[in-house]
Parts: structure tokens; C-alpha cells; sequence
């Protein structure tokens, strides 16, 4: 991963996924349980349901093509606990992940 240089502004930088990625916000953790009780940082378990914000062009096919996206921009989905790769920009808590470790959409 690239280091940030002294400087440099993220306030407009953008991400667009390549292949068969997708760029999904994390959705908030919950800060408290059912009984009420508030959760500390550190016993936040991270959660498994965001936002898709980017696609790629999708899966390049044998014969050249592309396959199209079970998802789009906008749906809200769950993914396993360990997909992806974790993303920080600025105060977003991103995931760049392959579309085949989406698990469902949400609707």
C-alpha cells in the first residue's frame, strides 16, 4: 500500500475499482448491545453489512467479454467476516473486494 506524502489531500481523491472488484462502505458498528449496555472499541465486532459505492468493469471472460455485476452502486449487501481488503480514507472505513465474497444484497 502507498504511504501518504507530507501534504497530500485525500479530500478528493477517488478509488475506482479494476476487474471484478467492488468498493463498499463499511456500514457503523453498533455502539450498544440489546440490553442496553455501551460498547468499548475494542469490543465492537466489525461489522458484515455495507454500502456498494464503486464497481469495476467487471469479470473478463475467455472469449473477451465482460460479465455483468450481480450488484450496483447504491445496494446495501453482507460479506463474510474476513472479505476484502480494508480501506481508510479519511474518515471511511472501506472494503475492496471481489464480487464473489458478496453474500446477499439487502433490500
Amino acid at each position: 500500500m502507498a504511504k501518504k506524502k507530507e501534504g497530500e489531500n485525500t479530500k478528493n481523491l477517488t478509488i475506482q475499482p479494476i476487474g471484478d472488484r467492488v468498493l463498499i462502505e463499511r456500514e457503523p458498528s453498533e455502539e450498544k448491545t440489546p440490553g442496553g449496555i455501551v460498547l468499548p472499541d475494542t469490543a465492537k465486532d466489525k461489522p458484515k453489512r455495507g454500502k456498494v459505492i464503486s464497481l469495476g468493469e467487471g469479470r473478463l471472460l475467455r472469449d473477451g467479454t465482460r460479465a455483468p455485476f450481480q450488484v450496483k452502486v447504491g445496494d446495501r449487501v453482507v460479506f463474510s467476516a474476513y472479505a476484502g481488503e480494508e480501506l481508510k480514507l479519511d474518515d471511511r472505513e472501506l472494503l475492496l473486494m471481489r464480487e464473489e465474497d458478496i453474500l446477499a444484497i439487502i433490500e
